[in-house]
């Protein structure tokens, strides 16, 4: 083996391991943009081979980087490695007659490591530098796009050959045709692949997640998710799906009015039976057809416990809101709507430790119903009502919330008026001004509390840091977003903000798509790969990854409808949620995104 760069590309013949591993290739590549479906991707997936030494560095090789370091990169991930030998599988696989080295983004190709056999902590040494095993390759759709196989990220993972990530030991000199030599073995014999499956496949051993917690060696943000997967295996799951599937008739049983802005809904079974309980804090989607066509569908957070009777939504009237106009304006008793079940993850824990219930505007909503939850628990937690209002008018559930509170004995109430005369913030006992971070800070609060805020972005946001400077953890502050949820996609730069739109171009012929928290419905164009291209071209905020179904950033819940995976996702979501990567409609459906 040559001393140089070593042959920059393999034929048919290339690929067996010869004895002991050898490092074939050294690859780097820096950041670069990149167009891809209509937008610009920051990349550093191109790699090429380099001759001669090359330094080799805590978070890098000379003349390498990454584009996109929240995934990649860092001391962690300073040097990725792919074997000759899943080059020569893949090769076969898509039938490619050359592939040059650095196509899988790699920067070391090596003859041997197969992902089988390297374990989390190995190290070795290779020229002057010593590297330990970290963790598998980041799953991302980079990669399919460097290949030209879009299906690449699930392939690598369903194949059990992803590669694997070193961090740097010992900094130094190294060059194509040195030797590998293995200077230590990590604990646990937990293998690359095992790694790998533990996190993206279904049927996971919870002996080998609590394996893995104990390497040392393996990346913090593995270990977060091994802690997370491990927690949810050990609590058992309350239910499996939504009390219901789709859209069900509930009857309007009252309409009460708080306020010029704010009416509340009261919605029983249309046949008379109970209703499934909810939890405090979660929201129903109403899909509302007597407010136009198509039926806008939005999502409103319960407002009150449930008693098994009714559930109880309420409605703030936007000035430009076709369905919160109707239910404010033209609803009546006895009027039908379709409801889809409770659902939301913004719940009140069971815990004993302090709450605080924090609030601004409409979004006094779901921590109201939270508030009627440790009423009628009769809860002996210290219990803290934080809302602003911009005065009295504007402040519906006022009277409501103050005789919650009166019922529990460890209860503190604070209101906030902002725009109130001192007569009416006398009569509220109501303090001036905004809930702001001083404010906040000058309570006392104790920083073993719970928290749960709701309320317009900025005041979310805000709040969040408030409660992280008085010593709140970030795990004890839970948040509930009315809109979309803030977007993740990684690589993607100078993107534009845009209010969701209708996407360009003819209508399509397919079912109807919905994307609630967007107030989009749009019919699904045959051009369309999956139900994510058709939200990137409605500018709806998307979250995702890998775009294969494999990391499952990009789950939503399904409200209603079928769909079809093209291709199937490795581990099927829970019921009642969809990859919206992979998936396209079979019928109408209704998305919460």
């Amino acid at each position: 083996m040559s001393g140089g760069g070593g042959p920059a590309t393999m034929g048919p013949a290339t690929g067996g391991q010869r004895g002991a591993p050898v490092l074939l290739s050294v690859n780097v590549g820096m950041p670069k943009d990149v167009p891809w479906h209509g937008k610009t991707v920051r990349t550093g997936v191109w790699k090429v081979p380099i001759t001669g030494l090359r330094m080799v560095r805590r978070l890098n090789i000379d003349g390498d980087g990454q584009g996109d370091t929240s995934g990649h990169g860092g001391e962690q991930r300073a040097v990725l490695v792919y074997q000759v030998q899943s080059y020569e599988y893949w090769r076969r696989y898509f039938g490619r007659d050359h592939l040059a080295y650095g196509q899988f983004g790699e920067n070391l190709t090596v003859d041997g490591m197969p992902d089988d056999e390297v374990c989390i902590g190995d190290r070795y040494r290779i020229g002057e530098a010593e590297f330990e095993v970290t963790q598998p390759r980041v799953t991302c759709y980079r990669v399919g796009m460097r290949f030209g196989e879009p299906e690449l990220p699930a392939l690598l993972v369903g194949h059990h050959r992803p590669g694997f990530y070193m961090r740097v030991i010992t900094e130094g000199r190294i060059q194509a045709g040195d030797s590998i030599i293995k200077t230590r073995t990590g604990p646990g014999a937990l293998s690359v692949a095992d790694t790998d499956a533990l996190l993206y496949l279904s049927g996971r051993d919870r002996e080998k997640l609590r394996v893995a917690l104990q390497i040392p060696a393996l990346s913090p943000g593995w270990q977060g998710s091994f802690r997370d997967l491990l927690s949810a295996a050990d609590v058992p799951s309350p239910g499996t799906g939504p009390p219901w599937p789709g859209f069900r008739k509930l009857r309007v049983a009252r309409v009460v009015r708080e306020d010029r802005q704010v009416s509340s809904i009261y919605l029983a079974a249309a046949d008379g039976t109970a209703l499934p309980a909810a939890r405090a804090g979660q929201y129903l989607t109403l899909r509302i057809s007597s407010a136009g066509q198509p039926a806008p569908v939005r999502s409103y957070s319960l407002s009150a416990a449930a008693d098994g009777g009714t559930y109880r939504i309420s409605v703030k009237q936007e000035p430009h809101g076709v369905a919160s106009s109707y239910l404010n304006r033209n609803l009546r008793p006895g009027e039908v709507l379709d409801v889809a079940a409770p659902r939301g993850d913004f719940v009140l824990d069971e815990g004993t430790a302090p709450v605080l219930l924090i609030s601004a505007g409409i979004g006094v909503t779901p921590v109201l119903s939270m508030l009627h939850q440790l009423a009628v628990s009769h809860s002996q937690r210290d219990v803290w009502w934080l809302h602003g209002a911009r005065g009295p008018r504007e402040h519906p559930f006022a009277a409501e919330a103050h005789a919650l509170l009166a019922t529990l004995p460890r209860a503190r109430e604070h209101v906030f008026y902002s725009a109130a005369t001192p007569a009416e913030r006398r009569s509220a006992h109501a303090g001036r001004g905004r809930l702001t971070k001083e404010a906040l800070a000058g309570l006392g609060i104790p920083p073993g509390a719970s928290a749960y805020v709701c309320g317009p972005a900025p005041f979310m946001a805000g709040m969040q840091d408030a409660l992280t400077a008085i010593g709140l953890g970030q795990a004890a502050i839970h948040t509930e977003l009315f809109g979309s949820l803030p977007p993740v996609t990684p690589g993607i730069t100078s993107q534009v903000s845009r209010p969701p739109h209708q996407p360009p171009g003819p209508p399509g012929h397919g079912p109807l798509v919905t994307f609630t928290r967007s107030g989009i419905t749009t019919p699904f164009g045959d051009d369309r790969c999956s139900v994510l291209d058709l939200a990137d071209a409605c500018d709806v905020p998307a979250r995702w990854s890998c775009r294969t179904g494999v990391c499952h950033t990009c789950v939503t819940p399904l409200l209603s409808g079928d769909i079809a995976y093209a291709p199937d996702p490795l581990e099927p979501p829970a019921d009642g949620q969809v990859l919206i990567c992979c998936a396209r409609p079979v019928t109408d459906i209704v998305l919460d995104m």
